[in-house]
């Protein structure tokens, strides 16, 4: 474990003992003073799965409405624009939302500093595409059903998710950040209004590889259905 990561797990739980489990990322953003290598999570390239996705499962259409959940540097929103989407991409931290403004002056994206739990009313059912990588993985356990359920809420009718987040069997301990996710966690999205297209585990080509999972749903549920209509 490098000193980056025993860093952000130290300044984590300070937050967390504090009784802020939300502050933590901020803090990091803000102490890294503009250096990418202080962001543990940070590849300054688009994640590996969202270019797959792309490719292997999304028909290009331009204009259609995507949101970046927990953006951090933009990468993956501004290769979600360049395929033709137009993207909302938030993040709890406003440093890194200011950081992606300065790394892609002239970006399409809409970029917003936002909290997942108290997001806008007007992103309900609003969005084609939603993108969720790692910051399930940065949640304690004990937040993570609402956090599913607000993410589930961004989805428009026959619109898709895509979640990328670390993994872990049931009786493995981690101390975090992050903190994976166990199957059942990524199973509960089909209890909230969603269809599973497909839930793959993989492992990540670092040098000590971990345990990934990577689903796709879309919103078909009749159950999601009544409510669309009951919203409009």
């Amino acid at each position: 474990m490098d000193s980056h990561q025993i860093n952000v797990q130290t300044i984590a739980e300070e937050y967390i003992q504090n009784g802020d489990p939300l502050g933590w990322p901020e803090k990091v953003y803000a102490n890294a003073n503009g250096d990418p290598l202080y962001i543990p999570w940070a590849n300054l390239a688009p994640h590996p799965k969202l270019l797959d996705w792309l490719q292997n499962h999304h028909r290009r259409e331009e204009g259609i409405k995507a949101l970046v959940i927990g953006c951090g540097l933009g990468d993956d929103a501004e290769e979600l624009a360049r395929n033709g989407f137009k993207v909302t991409a938030f993040d709890i931290s406003p440093t890194a939302i200011d950081w992606c403004k300065k790394r892609f002056v002239k970006t399409p994206v809409d970029y917003q500093v936002v909290d997942l739990f108290q997001a806008p009313a007007g992103w309900r059912h609003s969005f084609d595409l939603v993108f969720e990588a790692r910051t399930l993985q940065s949640l304690p356990a004990s937040l993570r059903p609402q956090a599913m359920e607000q993410i589930a809420r961004f989805v428009g009718l026959f619109g898709k998710l895509v979640v990328i987040a670390r993994g872990k069997n049931l009786a493995e301990e981690v101390q975090g950040p992050p903190w994976p996710l166990i199957k059942s966690e990524m199973l509960a999205f089909k209890k909230r209004g969603l269809k599973e297209m497909f839930l793959e585990e993989y492992e990540d080509q670092e040098r000590n590889p971990k345990r990934h999972f990577y689903g796709a749903y879309v919103a078909i549920d009749p159950r999601l259905v009544e409510e669309l209509k009951r919203t409009v």
